[in-house]
């Protein structure tokens, strides 16, 4: 390894001491080391200091402190060059980024011994038909809802231009297998190993007891028509890019070309995350 990038949500108060064990082991190591430019106001390398899509560039990998929300985020910033990403998690549940602050020392040198796997996950891409310079790609999922309205509005949803339902709901969620363990999960849909290609819809508070989630092929074109009776709906990428969508709005979603490759350990496995982190399969607790 040669090189490493490092992004941070720096709100978490273990950031700081979290980039200075990681820099001191890179100089120790002689890894060159880049940092994203939100890091500037913590550490004093601001030479170093680069946008994260600059970061895709200069760096074997991209090391993301913080939360999940962090490193969705620095998926869509070097998701299209590929670049692997580790998720060091400082707080919260964090899913995606599994590892934690007092693994650090351990998780940095089994990356310097080459220990690790990448897994690629599958990205969804995201067009709202008529717009030409709008595509942004999710890890996680594509929501269509109407954001601080509480009210219900129809949606039509197709597959390769054929059309399977509607929709009178609080919103659809379309995600990967990653972030079915995410929005999803909540919403009632299934539980999908990420190591599996398929593209799940769900509704959000179906006004009907016939309506529940689809599971659709990797290779399946999605169209959502949104049809409102006034206001606006809201497109949702990851959570995080939004953009209003109008009545007649045709929200297009289908498999992208690249995947988004994870840094993994042998030892932690897809369904011992689900044990340790959603306590699944845990049984209730009836007393002392």
């Amino acid at each position: 390894m040669k090189s490493i990038g490092i992004v941070a949500n720096i709100k978490k108060p273990l950031t700081k001491e979290v980039v200075e064990n990681i820099i001191q082991w890179a100089k120790q190591n002689k890894v060159d080391f880049f940092l994203g430019e939100e890091l500037s106001s913590l550490v004093d390398y601001k030479e170093k200091s680069f946008p994260r899509e600059k970061l895709r560039q200069l760096c074997e990998m991209i090391i993301s402190l913080g939360g999940d929300g962090t490193m969705l985020a620095s998926a869509r910033a070097v998701g299209e060059h590929q670049t692997p990403i580790l998720g060091i998690n400082l707080g919260g549940l964090g899913f995606l980024t599994e590892i934690t602050s007092n693994d650090l020392d351990k998780t940095l040198e089994r990356l310097r011994q080459k220990e690790f796997l990448i897994e690629k996950r599958m990205v969804l891409e995201t067009e709202v038909e008529g717009l030409k310079k709008f595509d942004q790609y999710a890890l996680n999922d594509v929501v269509i809802d109407k954001g601080e309205v509480a009210r219900l509005f129809q949606m039509h949803l197709y597959a390769n231009d054929e059309f399977i339902c509607s929709y009178s709901a609080d919103g659809l969620i379309i995600s990967t297998p990653t972030g079915s363990t995410a929005y999803c999960l909540a919403a009632g849909g299934p539980i999908i190993n990420p190591k599996t290609n398929v593209i799940i819809v769900s509704p959000m508070c179906p006004h009907t007891f016939t309506s529940r989630p689809i599971i659709f092929s990797e290779n399946e074109k999605l169209k959502v028509a949104v049809e409102l009776a006034q206001r606006e709906a809201v497109l949702t990428i990851d959570g995080q890019v939004a953009f209003a969508l109008k009545s007649g709005s045709s929200v297009l979603v289908r498999k992208a070309k690249h995947s988004v490759n994870l840094i993994k350990f042998k030892d932690r496995s897809f369904y011992d995350i689900l044990r340790t982190k959603l306590h699944w399969g845990a049984r209730p607790k009836l007393g002392e």
